[in-house]
């Protein structure tokens, strides 16, 4: 680890003893050090105790923007604690897929002059699922501890290129006449015995293994088993050892050592390595052995291991929760780019034989705008070849990039590149770049890893293209058909807001209007027409144009007549209704509901009361083909000073809640609003009632006051 620029390694050493003691003292079987990265929203791993560094690579670089534990300790400045898999699976799907084990966790904040990360510590699944208060104390106050040691650095403490290994050290009891007797007593087993440090390496093995496995000790000390016995080189037995590490529970399986003879391996883990028994599995027989695999490549060649794959499945199961292009750019951004390393970030769209730039991150906005529009056919950068191609591209430094393309290294001073194509059943959807500061080269792994990637944002991104498309031509609809300005009434001033649901592919058929009537009255109108589509906001329209048509008349009367309007459209379609005649001479309130929820009135004097409007409801618009159906009509007071509130269901219905509970607590906190700009009221409302609900129903609001 380094640290700042002062280059002193004392602080370090500090670090790390409190790193091990907190392991020791809380009885964990790992832990780690998150810092936040400089003028980034990331988090980094700076250190681990108990745990190899290979185990927990791909999540080396988490956004602090990201579905998971280690983030939201950050956000929410608080302990976390998962006790079971379950618990994961069920509070962060995202982070369980890309970690299937049986393991308990807590993620404490390092917060002391400033915000530094979080500390995380890991049980094995034999840990009860919940902490104790004298646990709890123990992680917050060895949490304390490495804070002070944070504190105390006289510069910022930076993250290393790879992150510290810090020993879990114990103490040595056996002397050396009691080492040379456990030798002889492995030796003279007949099963094989093989010792791996946490990284998976070799670090002793008797005869009988040596035989077992057909490799010479000197082929197999100081290497993992995987890569030393052609046989083992399978990601299926990698994935075994890193469930015995996270876990710490033993694990068990049968492998097959060509031709046909099977044999049996027992993990036993501990906090300092893996005891390993081989012995030959007699309940098999060679007829019950598949064909061996073939080895295509030889085994130097470079491999992305199951811990690639976890994160895959991880980053896979987040950009399968994207909707819009947004969503996968930021997922791309925080989780994608952390992950491999990267700096910068440029998506590009095919558009018109041109590279549009839908999204960025760490790029001058000057070089995007010389990006954007580029021909698919320049040479400025590749990605227009690799979009017409569909190969993916990598460049390690600047002097690859510059014999390929030596105009793109004036443009964004960049030192390597990824160009990942983004292909969808041979649709060209576009490019996406992933960029680094310094030179960095490109294994074997990493590009067979960035290349499965590239699929999986491809797919995100195609299906985000047509959703925003799809979403553009709705919403525009939809405005369209709303009032664009509300009529000035004498005696009245009017707020409005429309806010779209936040979920779904569609729109809904949310309206209001206010019709001035004459310089004393006016019409005010709510609604909601049934269903989140294009047919849902044309239908809108046709109400809205059907109550303007007959606004004047009483209210039951224009209910009844935009019902048969309905009628006559043959929809299917069914719409709640409330319309409200004002007579500010009279100051007198004419209401008729077509199932709509009732409104709120909040009078002034003698003190500031809000209670629900009790209007007699008739049917549903277009729900009822009788053309004689009757809407009652409720009559009230409206005192100088006093707010009316119309809304539509999406302002107060919850799922499992009663919808009449939540109305009364928004009439209680339009009282304890108190008298504000009718526009800042409208905010207010808003702002209280969108976290406490759904929100995946449109939300319309019309509040009128009387002077």
């Amino acid at each position: 680890m380094t640290h700042g620029n002062s280059g002193d390694g004392g602080d370090i050493a500090s670090l790390d003893e409190a790193l091990g003691a907190t392991v020791r003292r809380t009885g964990a079987l790992a832990g780690g050090v998150y810092l936040l990265v400089a003028q980034e929203p990331v988090l980094g791993l700076a250190a681990v105790c108990g745990m190899p560094v290979t185990t927990v690579a791909p999540w080396r670089r988490v956004a602090v923007s990201a579905a998971g534990p280690l983030s939201e300790a950050v956000r929410e400045d608080r302990l976390v604690w998962v006790g079971r898999q379950e618990d994961m699976a069920r509070l962060y799907p995202n982070a369980a897929a890309g970690m299937p084990y049986q393991f308990a966790a807590a993620f404490a904040p390092l917060h002391g002059v400033r915000r530094y990360g979080v500390m995380a510590l890991v049980w094995s699944k034999s840990h009860p699922p919940s902490l104790t208060p004298r646990e709890r104390g123990h992680i917050q106050s060895s949490a304390r501890r490495l804070t002070q040691v944070l504190d105390r650095a006289p510069a910022s403490w930076a993250l290393p290129d790879q992150p510290r290994t810090v020993p879990l050290r114990r103490p040595d009891i056996a002397p050396a006449q009691a080492q040379l007797a456990a030798v002889d007593l492995v030796q003279r087993l007949p099963v094989g015995a093989l010792s791996l440090d946490l990284e998976g390496r070799v670090t002793y093995l008797n005869d009988a293994a040596a035989r077992l496995l057909g490799r010479r000790p000197d082929r197999l000390l100081g290497n993992l088993p995987w890569q030393a016995v052609p046989w083992l080189d399978d990601p299926v037995h990698e994935e075994h050892y890193r469930a015995a590490v996270f876990s710490r529970e033993p694990v068990a399986f049968t492998a097959l050592r060509p031709p046909g003879r099977w044999l049996d391996f027992r993990l036993y883990p501990d906090e300092s390595g893996i005891s390993v028994l081989v012995s030959p599995n007699h309940d098999r027989h060679p007829a019950d052995a598949p064909a061996p695999p073939r080895i295509s490549s030889p085994l130097t060649t470079p491999k992305s291991g199951t811990g690639r794959v976890h994160q895959l499945i991880h980053l896979s199961a987040a950009l399968s929760q994207t909707v819009t292009v947004t969503d996968v750019i930021n997922v791309v951004a925080d989780q994608i780019l952390p992950a491999f390393g990267a700096q910068g970030l440029v998506v590009s769209a095919a558009d018109s034989g041109r590279l549009k730039i839908t999204g960025h991150r760490g790029y001058d906005p000057r070089t995007i705008a010389r990006l954007d529009g580029l021909p698919l056919d320049t040479d400025i950068t590749p990605a227009g070849h690799v979009l017409r191609n569909g190969v993916p591209a990598f460049f390690a430094d600047p002097g690859e990039m510059a014999r390929a393309y030596p105009r793109a290294l004036t443009v964004s001073g960049k030192q390597a590149w990824a160009f990942l194509p983004l292909v969808v059943s041979d649709r060209r959807v576009g490019c996406c770049i992933l960029s680094y500061d310094h030179p960095h080269p490109f294994s074997a792994g990493d590009r067979a890893v960035l290349v499965s990637l590239g699929g999986l944002i491809a797919q995100a991104m195609d299906r985000a293209l047509l959703y925003d498309a799809k979403h553009d031509l709705a919403h525009g609809l939809q405005q369209a058909l709303l009032p664009t300005t509300l009529p000035l009434v004498p005696g009245l001033t009017v707020a409005a807001r429309y806010l779209p649901s936040a979920h779904g592919m569609d729109i809904g058929g949310d309206f209001y209007d206010l019709i001035r009537l004459s310089d004393t009255s006016a019409a005010a109108v709510i609604g909601d027409v049934q269903g989140h589509n294009i047919n849902a906001a044309a239908l809108m329209g046709q109400v809205r144009t059907a109550v303007h048509a007959t606004a004047g008349a009483g209210p039951g009367e224009v209910l009844a007549r935009t019902d048969r309007v309905l009628a006559d459209l043959e929809t299917d379609l069914f719409v709640s209704c409330l319309y409200v005649h004002i007579d500010l001479a009279g100051r007198r309130l004419h209401l008729a509901s077509a199932g709509h929820p009732p409104p709120l009135l909040r009078t002034a004097a003698p003190a500031p009361q809000t209670h629900v409007l009790e209007v007699e409801p008739g049917p549903l618009l277009g729900i009822d083909a009788n053309p004689g159906t009757h809407y009652p009509v409720t009559t009230s007071p409206l005192p100088a000073g006093s707010l009316l509130a119309l809304y539509t269901d999406g302002l107060v219905e919850t799922p499992g809640t009663d919808i009449t509970d939540s109305i009364t607590a928004l009439a209680r906190h339009l009282t304890s609003a108190g008298d504000q700009p009718i526009s800042d009221l409208a905010d207010n409302v808003v702002h209280y009632a969108v976290p406490r609900h759904a929100y995946t129903d449109d939300i319309a609001l019309l509040l009128l006051r009387s002077l």
